[in-house]
């Protein structure tokens, strides 16, 4: 049993070991995408003034305005979200100061491209081959764990596959990071790898919903509600009062919130709906959504994460445990570890196999020419 399983995952290493790594190294790279775009644009302060201005004038300023995200802080500008990019606005004064780093946002796209999608043109082919290597990498890491036990329970044999071990070269060198890497980043792993199975086939998101005993929802159609409203004004009339109701209610029900923000309707007649958020963006379980009656400014409803049914909290809690964030901080980083830990056993793995195959061809050379045959 442990032969065949040798044989399985160096087979599905070697066929999805080139995807594997440039998904793992790309995901080192977004590690800390929200707090590096933060860091990025972090000249772009104001002085808090007595009170904030309209924000149908902040908004009527901004052409192409659709929607806003106001932080609690008093000291950050607001961030003004346009048909392509966004702006940041001096909430007392609607004066523009700079725009959100083009160039910033711009690398993180393209990296972001790379990891689902191989940065191809035609994604949903890319999706197929990302996807498939999603199932190969879990089957690597649950196999992986299974071939790292030795077979001889001591201490001299667990100690040798536990921690790195220095003044080695070559085969040795590589045997030892592989199983040292594979041991100690198997778990945060798993649930990484797991999750971007999930969110690569709607098959494995409808088993999320199924075992939270949930149906899963029915798929909705390409577009939205703001289909058409690119490239003309949005009438932001009414948005203050709506405004003052969402952050009236944000101070009620959520402490601590950081952001509220929104994005316009294409019909004037549409209800707004606000996202209140007290984390950095990647903690679900820390946000709620308001949705007001555009004319009336009455709630229609409130969802926050508990008030969610179990398929949708655990659907949410498998797409942020895939970055870590769920978790913050803390998360992102375990996260961070665990993807270059398999960026690692890639590597490593690779050049396992690839000095086993040079070693078999070596070994079926033919034999020399022994000149030629004179009767």
């Amino acid at each position: 049993m442990r032969r065949i399983f040798f044989w399985l995952h160096l087979s599905a290493g070697s066929i999805a070991g080139v995807v594997i790594l440039l998904m793992s190294v790309t995901g080192v790279l977004l590690t800390y995408e929200k707090q590096l775009v933060a860091w990025v644009d972090r000249e772009y302060k104001v002085e808090p003034g007595s009170s904030m201005k309209s924000l149908e004038k902040v908004l009527s300023n901004v052409p192409n305005a659709r929607g806003i995200t106001v932080r609690a802080d008093a000291r950050q500008p607001v961030l003004v979200a346009l048909n392509q990019g966004s702006v940041y606005v001096n909430p007392y004064t609607g004066e523009v100061i700079g725009e959100q780093s083009k160039s910033t946002q711009s690398f993180f796209r393209s990296v972001t491209a790379w990891h689902r999608w191989l940065g191809a043109s035609s994604q949903s082919s890319a999706r197929a081959v990302t996807g498939a290597s999603n199932l190969a990498f879990l089957f690597l890491v649950m196999s992986g764990l299974y071939l790292w036990l030795p077979r001889v329970w001591k201490w001299t044999k667990v100690r040798a596959v536990l921690w790195f071990r220095g003044g080695l070269s070559g085969k040795a060198r590589n045997f030892n990071w592989h199983n040292v890497a594979g041991f100690w980043c198997c778990v945060p792993l798993f649930f990484v790898v797991a999750s971007g199975v999930v969110m690569s086939y709607p098959w494995a998101s409808n088993m999320v919903y199924r075992a939270a005993g949930t149906q899963p929802p029915v798929q909705a159609g390409q577009g939205g509600r703001e289909g058409g409203a690119a490239g003309r004004e949005l009438d932001f009339s009414g948005i203050d009062r709506l405004w003052n109701r969402a952050e009236e209610h944000a101070r009620t029900n959520v402490p601590g919130w950081k952001t509220i923000n929104f994005r316009l309707p294409a019909s004037g007649r549409a209800p707004v709906a606000f996202t209140i958020d007290a984390s950095n963006g990647g903690q679900p379980q820390k946000r709620g959504t308001l949705t007001l009656d555009r004319q009336t400014g009455e709630i229609e409803k409130w969802e926050p994460f508990e008030s969610l049914d179990p398929g949708r909290r655990a659907r949410s809690w498998v797409r942020f445990v895939h970055t870590g964030e769920y978790y913050g901080l803390g998360g992102q980083t375990i996260a961070g570890i665990a993807s270059a830990g398999g960026a690692l056993l890639v590597w490593t793995g690779l050049s396992l196999a690839f000095r086993r195959l040079r070693a078999r061809v070596g070994q079926a050379r033919p034999l020399q020419d022994v000149g030629t045959f004179k009767p």
